[in-house]
This record gives structure tokens, sequence and C-alpha cells, in this order.
């Protein structure tokens, strides 16, 4: 397959940070990507943000030491500079010298970013996630996307449930100031977890769900719980005890409440040191696992969910759809 019809996404999050090289795959086929390689690292690079308002030295450091990698690699596999779509979420868009930043990266390794807002970034989530989810999940769907310093949430409907690839409607999006990073630098101070530290962070979580549900208007929460993004594809991976990481088999898994609030249970028994022994949990994630938690707890509880989809297909996918199409 000739390389022009080889494409990047690089989705810059406020924790981790992912790079996607991929073929378009032929019409038909399960993905619209054939991956070529995939990397991502967890940077942080929006740690201590909410105090200071700004992209600390150590994490713009550690950003650029990924982006110059990156580029290594689009190089490495022969990818177009025309063919490459860099996005940044929250911690670049509230950072004050999140410019400073982009620039810096551009100037650096000539990979050109760009700062997306809230609803754009929910829009790409939407369409990622759509990709590998199964068409009876579609059909009246809220899909929340957890980060480090926000959550997107999308209440979207399939325009025909019986077409593996029918237009999806977006009733509307929302990003909330919602993320790990933000819940654990604010209320995570015991080790382990002790219940008045979690219980914080659910109530800080439900805070921001009774804004979404302020936007919604109707409160009409869809019948499909469905989840993507580090944090909920990690407890699936955890409740299936899946190493090595199959991103197939996490594709539209099912947690039943029981089974989330037995996984909940067993994790915030742990200290920090046993959570990052799991093999599941890739390091610097024990502890945000923990407020990842509190947020889903506080989404199945607001709504009443009995049940979570998961998929692990997000903004990344989204990016490179839409690099992928122009």
């Amino acid at each position: 397959m000739s390389d022009l019809q080889r494409f990047a996404a690089i989705d810059i999050g406020s924790n981790t940070f992912r790079l996607m090289i991929a073929e378009v795959n032929p019409s038909g086929t399960a993905t619209p990507w054939h991956i070529i390689h995939y990397t991502h690292d967890i940077i942080r690079l929006g740690e201590g943000l909410h105090h200071s308002g700004e992209l600390s030295d150590a994490a713009m450091a550690r950003g650029l030491a990924a982006f110059e990698r990156y580029a290594a690699l689009l190089e490495q596999f022969d990818v177009n500079e025309d063919h490459v779509r860099a996005v940044a979420t929250a911690a670049m868009r509230e950072a004050g010298n999140g410019t400073l930043f982009r620039d810096n990266v551009a100037e650096q390794t000539g990979i050109q970013i760009e700062i997306i807002g809230g609803e754009t970034e929910a829009v790409m989530s939407l369409s990622g996630s759509c990709a590998v989810l199964l068409p009876e999940m579609r059909s009246d769907m809220l899909l929340f996307d957890i980060g480090g310093a926000s959550t997107e949430f999308i209440r979207a409907a399939q325009s025909d449930a019986s077409q593996n690839h029918g237009e999806m409607i977006t009733r509307d999006a929302i990003s909330t100031k919602m993320g790990v990073v933000r819940l654990v630098e604010a209320h995570l101070h015991t080790d382990p977890p002790s219940p008045s530290d979690y219980q914080a962070m659910i109530a800080a979580a439900d805070a921001h769900l009774v804004a979404v549900e302020t936007y919604w208007g109707d409160c009409d929460a869809p019948a499909s719980l469905v989840g993507t993004a580090g944090t909920v594809t990690t407890l699936a991976a955890t409740a299936l005890d899946l190493c090595p990481y199959d991103a197939d088999v996490i594709n539209n898994y099912r947690m039943s409440r029981a089974d989330f609030e037995a996984l909940r249970d067993r994790l915030l028994s742990m200290n920090h040191e046993q959570r990052q022994a799991v093999r599941t949990i890739e390091p610097g994630r024990a502890d945000l696992i923990v407020a990842g938690l509190a947020i889903v707890e506080a989404v199945m509880n607001r709504w009443h969910y009995d049940e979570l989809v998961i998929v692990d297909a997000g903004l990344l996918e989204g990016a490179w759809l839409t690099i992928s199409k122009q």
C-alpha cells in the first residue's frame, strides 16, 4: 500500500500523549484504519495546572521529549507532514503558556499542534468511539471521555441503528473541568485512600454532573453508557486481568455495576505501591485510577446506570479519521 495512504494522529492529553500511525483500510473492514505503529506516554502535562494556571517547566520538558520521539517515528514510517494531525486538549487550552509550548514543539520538532475546544474534542471522541462500537449501543448513548483535566459528555444516537455505519446524530456535547489529575491533586491525601477522600472525589465529580444536567435542560440520560480513554480501559483490563493488553478484547466490554463495585473495593483497599504492582495498571496511573473510579461511580449513580460499555477508541482515532478523509 502506498505511503500516500498513511496518516498519523497525536492526542496531546492533560495526562497521556498518544500517537497512531495507520493506513486506510478498504471499506467494509472491521475498522477504517490498519495500525502501522502505536505508542503512548504518561506525561502529566497538566500537573499542577489548577494551582498555577500554567504548564510547569518539568511537564513541558517531558512533553517536548515525547514529541522528539514522535517526530523520529513519523520520519521512520515515512508519514508526510500534511498527513499528521496533532490535537491538544484541556491542559494546553487552559494554560497561560499553552501556546508557548505549542510554538516550542513546532520549532524543535516541526509538528504543528492544534489546540481544540472542548466541543470539538467531544465530537472527535464520538467519531473515534463509534468506529468500533457495536450498532446496538449506538442507538441511544451517552459517551464520556475521562481525561487528566477534563471529561467530555456526548449524547448521541444513530440515525439507523440497523446499519453498521449509520450516521450519528449528536444531541449535544459538553466538556467539563473534571479530570483525574485535578481530582487527585485536590482530594487524594491518604494512602490507601480514606473513605472521606474518596467520597470527596465523588462529591466533586457529582457537582460537575449537576452542571451537565443543567446544560442538557431536559435531564434525559440516554439508554446506554459508553466510556472511552485510559481510565476506563485500564479498569476493564484490570477486571479481566488482561495482560498483555488487547484493544479488541476491550472494545465493547460490558462491566456490570456489581463487577465495577467489586473492582472498586479491591483497588481502594490497596496502597499506592500495591496498585502500581497490578500488572494491568501502567506506571504513573496508580493514583489516578482512584479518581477514575470516583468519576465512573458518580456517573453511574447520578443517571442510574447498571452497566458500562467500554471502548478503546476515541479522540485519537477521531483525529485520525479527520486527517485521513481530507
